[in-house]
This record gives C-alpha cells, sequence and structure tokens, in this order.
C-alpha cells in the first residue's frame, strides 16, 4: 500500500449536493438567477459572481449557521474521509466558494484533520464577506483560488495525489492530478478536451475504486 497520498476534493456540487450559492439565490436572492446567466456567459468572474451572491444575504449569523447545517451532503463523505486517513492518506477540501461555510459543515459532521484550500470568509453585517489576496501563493484573478497550482504543489509532497470535482474550475487541477474522479458536467468536459477521468456518481463510487487499487485497508 502507498502511504504517500493524498485525496483532494472540490466542496460545492461534489461533497455537498447543492452548491452554496444556490441556497442563497432560492432563500433570499432570486435576483441572482440573472447574475448567475451573466457569469456562466463570460461576463462576470467567478469570484465577483460569489462575492455578490455572498454579501445579498441579510440575515443573522445563526440562521446562515442553520441554512449550512441542513444542507446535504454525499451520505458517503465522512465515512469515505476517515477511511482515507485510516489508510496513511491525506483528505485535502479545495473550493473555489469560501472557507465559511465549508468550516460549519465539517464542524457539523465531526469531520477533522482536514485541511481546506479556498477563499476565506467571515461573517460580516449579516452576510458572508470574502476576502481574496493576490500576494497569496494560490491567488486566481478568476477564481480567487488557483486549484491547480494547489493540486502541483501537493505533488511535490505526496506520490499520487487522486482529485475529484464537479464543474468548470475543477477542470483545470483535473490535468495535474494522477487520477480524477468527475461527477456531473465534469464529465462532459473533460471528454471534450481528452482529459483521462473516471467517472462517479458519489463517494461510495471512488471508494469502491480505491479499494480494488489497494489505496483502502
Amino acid at each position: 500500500m502507498n502511504t504517500n497520498w493524498a485525496f483532494v476534493s472540490d466542496f460545492d456540487g461534489t461533497i455537498s449536493l447543492q452548491d452554496f450559492y444556490w441556497m442563497v439565490i432560492e432563500k433570499y436572492y432570486p435576483e441572482g438567477r440573472e447574475l448567475y446567466r451573466d457569469w456562466k456567459a463570460g461576463r462576470m468572474k467567478d469570484i465577483d459572481f460569489l462575492s455578490t451572491v455572498f454579501s445579498s444575504i441579510n440575515q443573522d449569523e445563526q440562521t446562515i449557521i442553520d441554512d449550512i447545517y441542513n444542507m446535504e451532503i454525499d451520505k458517503y463523505v465522512p465515512a469515505f474521509i476517515q477511511e482515507v486517513q485510516a489508510s496513511g492518506g491525506d483528505f485535502y477540501i479545495l473550493s473555489a466558494g469560501s472557507d465559511y461555510y465549508i468550516r460549519h459543515m465539517l464542524e457539523k459532521h465531526g469531520i477533522k484533520n482536514v485541511e481546506v484550500y479556498a477563499n476565506r470568509g467571515f461573517y460580516e453585517k449579516r452576510n458572508v464577506r470574502m476576502i481574496t489576496d493576490d500576494s497569496d501563493w494560490h491567488y486566481h484573478e478568476r477564481y480567487g483560488i488557483d486549484k491547480s497550482k494547489v493540486v502541483r504543489k501537493l505533488k511535490e509532497k505526496y506520490d499520487r495525489v487522486y482529485f475529484a470535482g464537479d464543474s468548470e474550475p475543477d477542470s483545470h487541477p483535473a490535468t495535474e492530478a494522477d487520477i480524477t474522479f468527475a461527477k456531473d458536467v465534469l464529465q462532459t468536459i473533460l471528454s471534450e478536451r481528452n482529459v483521462p477521468y473516471i467517472p462517479a456518481g458519489s463517494f461510495e463510487d471512488i471508494r469502491h475504486y480505491l479499494q480494488n487499487e489497494g489505496m483502502l485497508k
């Protein structure tokens, strides 16, 4: 068994079943649907779209935390993370969203010893404020965080790096990882770009693959 390996996962739509921004749009910010169309048409950067949505919640912090707690995640994730760690692997979350809701979600599910690479966020004036710093080594003008750079950096530390994602921002680190597990639209994007991937509908599919590879105990 290779003991020097890491599993890196996107959060929104990969670990969580719904993107945090969609939850906000549906509950608090219906105007965000038009903004979403602008973003998808390339008229807005990802970081600007998310910052606008996250600053349009206008709720007290406990309400926001309760909303985060009510978001569904892939039910296999907590056990999968434990299994990776018990098998000598390290688990990372790599998100172009905000660490604010990711950390609350990890806390809710009792998930420990997981390093999070994401745009920094905090509660301020009834909203979630996102911060980017162009002096950060993993800064990216469009996404806030350069996922490819993070995976490349992790590959300097680990013999093997697995990655899981579901959408366009994940297509970039997918070319850096040793093996990528793709959900949803990421499968189409990678197929069109001739980037190899393993299709996965859930973390149970990923677990079976890693078991067959002998990576999990």
